[in-house]
């Protein structure tokens, strides 16, 4: 979701402004929080009235945040997609994408650090979970997934957590080109598909399960012969 270039903002639907807004409101939330300040500031960068901007979120920080981060999400699977993801193994399409959404949430570290605390008031925690599954689905979809089975589930359960926890490692990271982030990555990736083999070693193998009716089956094969 991107906020079309070719139409001025003055002509925007509030959906399109919105997008606009959102692509702009993080610059200015890392000086003044997520506040009508920062969507006033927003608003002159593209030229239109601060109260036509508030239209957009009526539901003030936390659906300016909800905003940023569905801009993150449509940044992101471009960024996959441009890179030629979609011929990758599915590990480092995973890889790829949580990689890629740290990457455009990096340009405002600050922004985002505000927009956690924000989420993590005991008022919006609901909808924080929602924002991280949300999150984990658009990873899922732009590696290429489209289960919808029970699988659907467990894959953004998973990747959700792995998300999560890299976010943590992510903002206390100060190596190089955050190196110590990529391999904490890594590990949790490689404990995720250790625990997926362990799993499908262990899942029933209907052939091993005893049938009354294969061992019927065989047992009149033997008995016409």
């Amino acid at each position: 979701m991107t906020a079309p270039d070719t139409i001025p903002a003055t002509e925007m639907t509030l959906d399109e402004l919105r997008v606009a807004l959102a692509e702009r409101i993080a610059g200015h939330a890392v000086f003044d929080g997520w506040t009508e300040t920062a969507l006033a500031g927003a608003a002159a960068e593209l030229g239109i009235p601060a109260d036509r901007a508030a239209l957009c979120f009526p539901g003030g920080a936390i659906e300016m945040i909800d905003a940023w981060f569905a801009v993150i999400d449509a940044h992101m699977a471009a960024k996959l997609d441009a890179a030629g993801a979609s011929g990758w193994k599915i590990r480092d399409r995973i890889r790829g994408a949580v990689l890629a959404r740290l990457d455009e949430a990096s340009a405002h570290p600050d922004a985002l650090r505000r927009a956690l605390a924000i989420l993590a008031r005991p008022a919006n925690m609901a909808r924080a979970a929602r924002l991280c599954w949300r999150a984990a689905d658009a990873m899922w979809r732009a590696a290429g997934d489209s289960s919808v089975d029970a699988a659907w589930y467990t894959k953004r359960a998973t990747l959700a957590a792995v998300y999560s926890a890299t976010l943590m490692a992510w903002m206390d990271d100060d190596s190089e080109g955050f190196a110590d982030t990529r391999a904490f990555l890594d590990r949790r990736i490689d404990d995720v598909m250790k625990v997926e083999k362990l799993k499908a070693r262990l899942k029933p193998d209907p052939d091993r399960h005893f049938s009354p009716a294969r061992v019927l089956g065989r047992l009149r094969y033997r008995l016409e012969g």
